[in-house]
């Protein structure tokens, strides 16, 4: 089986000093492809800052042969993100993929949040996808290249997590997002996808796993450097990735009960509530405008 490569090829890796980030970059670099290791050194909360963790994984890159650079400005502003990819740009002259990994918790139940840690959660997961995408995006259609943008979820945003109500909403906002980027993106040839990593890291366990830990996060690298490289095979979709299983996520729409007439009622709808629900048939649409084309079909009218 062919390697698959990036020779020549600029990838930004944001959240790389160590954990997930770390395992992408170092694996991406192994495959010929120039990183910018982007790393703001903070803590699990994201307080405080260090170049440290983003120069550690350079020099490990630079030691076996690769060739990366840090940089160490915020995601979670627009100036950041800007800084970003022109320390890419000014390095080496192109853009051809981000992951959008970088993230920090701060884990508390809804009615225990206070307003800094909503906006600061917010800013680094889902505000982020727009500071450091808009400008990545830009300079991919800007060439003639296109690329390739890796959104980072979680299972908390897909499913739901008791005391991670700031954290699941940021990473579900991220799906619409791709969504909406994919088609955007299609004409310039850049395809936008989202990663739901699970791994054991400093965030979730305190620690790293390493070697052969099934959680290892080596073990989830695949999925986001395939999602990264130039013969990544979809685009707006969402894939699960723990331990070597990679698996699809998606959203689907159930057959449904269509109320008869006298039936619309909220009585007529709890009687036939198990309808509403079942998901023995379910079709994806692939956008707004068929659903909404969908939706005109099954009630017989003109949208």
């Amino acid at each position: 089986m062919m390697q698959l490569r990036f020779d020549d090829e600029v990838v930004i890796v944001t959240g790389a000093g160590g954990g997930l980030g770390r395992a992408y970059a170092l694996e991406l670099a192994r495959r010929g492809a120039k990183v910018l290791v982007n790393d703001l050194g903070g803590g699990a909360d994201g307080s405080g800052g260090s170049q440290t963790p983003a120069a550690r994984v350079v020099g490990e890159i630079v030691a076996a042969g690769g060739t990366a650079i840090a940089n160490c400005d915020s995601v979670a502003t627009p100036e950041g993100g800007r800084a970003i990819v022109q320390a890419a740009m000014a390095a080496w002259g192109r853009l051809d993929a981000l992951i959008s990994n970088a993230g920090f918790l701060r884990d508390k139940s809804f009615l225990k949040l206070e307003e800094a840690d909503i906006e600061a959660i917010l800013a680094v997961h889902l505000r982020a996808a727009f500071n450091v995408g808009r400008p990545a995006f830009a300079a991919m259609k800007d060439s003639s290249r296109g690329g390739r943008i890796v959104m980072t979820t979680s299972a908390s945003g897909l499913f739901g997590n008791f005391g991670q109500a700031n954290y699941s909403a940021a990473k579900s906002g991220l799906i619409g997002l791709t969504r909406t980027l994919a088609m955007e993106g299609k004409k310039a040839g850049i395809r936008v996808n989202v990663v739901a990593p699970v791994a054991g890291t400093r965030l979730v366990t305190g620690e790293e796993r390493t070697g052969d830990d099934p959680l290892a996060p080596q073990n989830v690298a695949p999925m986001a450097v395939l999602l990264a490289h130039r013969d990544c095979p979809c685009s707006g979709e969402v894939y699960s990735a723990t331990g070597g299983w990679y698996a699809r996520v998606f959203t689907g729409l159930a057959e449904g009960w269509v109320a008869a007439p006298g039936e619309n009622t909220v009585e007529g709808l709890l009687a036939n509530w198990q309808r509403v629900r079942d998901t023995a048939s379910y079709s994806e649409p692939p956008d707004a405008m068929t659903l909404a084309g969908m939706m005109a079909q099954k009630l017989n009218i003109a949208l």
